[in-house]
């Protein structure tokens, strides 16, 4: 085993995997360092129920990935090692209230638009959708840079010279929340029930700032790329990565947690496990909570107290759970249109998600959570026996520590006990019975994933929270996560700080990893050429 590499990357979730796997594709050479035994974070799958079943553990859809400039990069390479996505021209999401009122999106927003009850609201959706066309530089410039003074007056004098009076709009709806900007627009119901959800997995409430842009955002996504899974399962896509890491002699340290990072004369020089000193020629790249990086890993003295206390006080959000059911039959919709729809969310509107938001906030299991149902099986028929179908439930307004039950009907006074998880679990497939008659019965197996087993399987989500930190305006955007930096380079040389607790944020777009090896290795090719300049 080498000792020496030119990059240490701690962590093998999705940024530290691009940022991996575009530095060897460079030529650098590289050491991932993980704790748990497999690499992917909260990217896996397998047969969690019955077998022959495959379930997305953890994240499941791709659309991010797909559209991202890490996709660009390494796109083909994991296409010639073995990923394979399975995506739609057809139907992308819905929204189903109690009642089995159902808003359906497709791929092509004019039968999107074919479905709303009102020809105003349908005009006003081909408006919003125009509109981030013409946003779309400035608002996925943002995502995808440093957002640094440089990195800002760059975007700001760009943004400006585009798009000059449109620029003002541009700021307000980035300050809005989502349920002011569909207030706004829209007179029926049904981009509510549509896109209100669809903020949940941006770590977002309804009524959070920078909603306004998210939404359309996510809306212009799905349109465009589709809501693609990896064929065979999600675990398809780490297995692409580790083939391109083992052809390029990354090296792979599984089960050894990283204990601290050495620095010397002001720069990461050196990764430290339990077992073993990792050198690193260019730098260290740690993808961790902002608590881990600066009160953990590196030594006191090494950041100056305004920086530590900084990361003190980084918040982390809601708790998410996960729930996995095998079935005998794919689910019997009331409404049969519903079969043919990836993604599901059962929910009112933005008025629901919010209860259900405050009350998972006050430690209250919600009365009637926001569902997120996933049918795999519709894009790819491979995840279960012939006939039969898997079911991926998502939850994303739960408390970490339960100290009571909106309905008053489960004791939660010993926490996440099995007892609670049954119960809880039970709630939620009732909410699903009511829009599917005789659901219930067809259900062979089921898995449930706690917030505290989210938690237990990736140090990174504190609290239960996949997101790795609350993604309110104060720790969004520059701010995200530390106020003072708007960047990922920290201030000690040959360290930097990516993942979900920095900017981008949360999702499987890979930014954060994508931004600092181009960083890496621009300045590692510079470098070279100004030791061969006389």
């Amino acid at each position: 085993m080498s000792r020496d590499s030119d990059v240490v990357v701690i962590g093998s979730g999705i940024n530290s995997l691009v940022a991996a796997a575009e530095l060897a594709l460079a030529g650098r050479s590289v050491t991932l360092i993980e704790r748990n035994r497999t690499l992917g974070g909260f990217i896996d799958s397998g047969p969690r129920t019955v077998t022959g079943f495959v379930h997305d553990t953890y994240s499941s859809w791709h659309p991010l990935f797909v559209s991202s400039a890490a996709y660009g990069a390494l796109g083909e390479e994991l296409s010639a090692r073995g990923l394979r996505y399975r995506n739609t021209d057809e139907a992308l999401t819905a929204g189903v209230n109690s009642h089995g009122c159902a808003a359906i999106a497709y791929r092509d927003p004019e039968r999107t638009v074919a479905g709303f009850d009102q020809t105003s609201d349908a005009d006003a959706y081909r408006t919003m959708l125009t509109e981030l066309h013409v946003h779309g530089p400035a608002v996925f410039g943002a995502l995808g840079t440093e957002l640094d003074r440089r990195g800002l007056a760059a975007l700001a004098v760009s943004t400006i010279r585009s798009q000059r009076s449109a620029t003002e709009d541009l700021v307000r709806e980035a300050l809005s929340s989502g349920r002011s900007f569909l207030q706004s627009r829209f007179s029926g119901s049904e981009t509510d029930r549509l896109w209100s959800p669809w903020l949940l997995h941006a770590g977002l409430t309804p009524d959070s700032a920078t909603g306004g842009v998210m939404l359309p955002v996510m809306a212009g996504t799905m349109h465009q790329f589709g809501l693609p899974v990896v064929e065979g399962g999600a675990r398809n896509f780490v297995n692409a990565f580790h083939r391109i890491l083992a052809d390029h002699g990354t090296q792979m340290v599984l089960g050894d947690a990283a204990t601290e990072i050495v620095i010397a004369d002001g720069r990461a020089v050196a990764v430290r496990t339990a077992n073993e000193e990792y050198r690193a020629g260019l730098g260290v790249v740690a993808s961790v909570t902002p608590q881990a990086l600066y009160t953990q890993l590196l030594a006191p003295g090494t950041v100056d107290e305004r920086t530590r206390a900084a990361a003190r006080s980084y918040r982390f959000g809601r708790g998410a759970m996960q729930i996995h059911l095998a079935l005998d039959t794919p689910v019997p919709w009331d409404d049969a249109r519903l079969g043919a729809v990836p993604l599901i969310h059962l929910t009112a509107g933005a008025a629901s998600i919010a209860v259900a938001c405050a009350e998972a906030s006050a430690g209250l299991l919600p009365r009637r959570p926001t569902v997120v149902i996933g049918q795999q099986c519709v894009l790819d028929p491979s995840r279960a026996p012939a006939g039969k179908a898997t079911l991926w439930i998502q939850l994303q307004e739960v408390p970490y520590t339960p100290v009571g039950d909106a309905a008053a009907q489960i004791d939660t006074s010993d926490g996440w006990t099995e007892q609670v998880r049954t119960a809880y679990a039970d709630r939620v497939i009732a909410q699903i019975a009511e829009l599917a008659t005789g659901f219930e019965r067809t259900i062979l197996g089921r898995d449930i994933i706690a917030p505290t087993d989210l938690e237990a399987h990736n140090h990174n989500a504190v609290g239960g929270d996949p997101y790795c930190g609350s993604a309110e305006i104060d720790q969004n955007l520059r701010w995200r996560p530390i106020t003072s930096h708007g960047r990922h380079r920290t201030d000690i040389d040959g360290l930097w700080h990516i993942g979900a607790a920095t900017h981008p944020g949360p999702g499987l777009g890979g930014g954060s990893g994508h931004l600092v090896a181009r960083q890496i290795i621009s300045g590692g090719s510079r470098r070279r050429l100004r030791r061969l300049l006389p």
